[in-house]
């Protein structure tokens, strides 16, 4: 992968004190994720630990800003949701009692006018969320965030789990052991294979 060695190529060509920041930037980018900055740290010369710790940072705080950027996204389509069906819910009571309803908002106008309902999904994306719930339903939060980093980055099962309703802080905890857990196993492995060869 190129853009693996493009950040191989960084960390040995900037000074020692900005080598983490190039691994936390690697581990920031989905596929690449903590556990291959920290490979790519240790193969640039970093001391393992360091490596590690700027990995999962990266790894994390990338996780941590789509975690919260899908629950806030969340929060508003479902707090737009309940307006919308309050709004309805007051407009059928005013026919049923014959009093005048009170004037919907601009915005409401047009969600009253052509009710929508939610996008149809392709096959394949219907497919992924149903594969997804089941692993979800099966394995609890716990048990995809550790498992999930075996078959897709972590930034995507985190925003999946917060955009499907799990609590912010829930998602994050586990991440954040998922994160540093996988960083650290796969860290080990490269840091025994190199002193083994050295």
């Amino acid at each position: 992968m190129d853009l693996i060695a493009r950040f191989q190529e960084l960390v040995g060509q900037v000074p020692e004190l900005l080598q983490p920041l190039i691994v936390a930037l690697a581990g920031a980018v989905p596929f690449i994720e903590g556990e291959g900055a920290a490979t790519i740290g240790i193969l640039g010369g970093l001391h393992p630990v360091v490596a590690v710790i700027a990995g999962a940072a990266g790894n994390f705080l990338c996780v941590t800003v789509l975690v919260l950027a899908s629950s806030g996204a969340r929060s508003a389509i479902v707090n737009r949701h309940r307006v919308r069906l309050a709004a309805q819910e007051e407009a059928r009571e005013s026919v049923v009692t014959g009093a005048p309803a009170a004037p919907l908002a601009a915005t409401d106008h047009a969600s009253a006018e052509y009710e929508m309902g939610p996008e149809p999904e392709s096959g394949r994306k219907a497919a992924r969320r149903a594969k997804f719930q089941r692993a979800l339903d099966r394995y609890g939060v716990p048990g995809v965030s550790l498992l999930g980093p075996l078959l897709l980055p972590t930034q995507f099962t985190a925003t999946m789990l917060a955009a499907g309703g799990v609590s912010k802080a829930r998602v994050l905890l586990w991440q954040a052991v998922a994160i540093a857990g996988w960083t650290t196993i796969v860290a080990l492995v490269v840091g025994g294979v190199v002193h083994a060869v050295v």
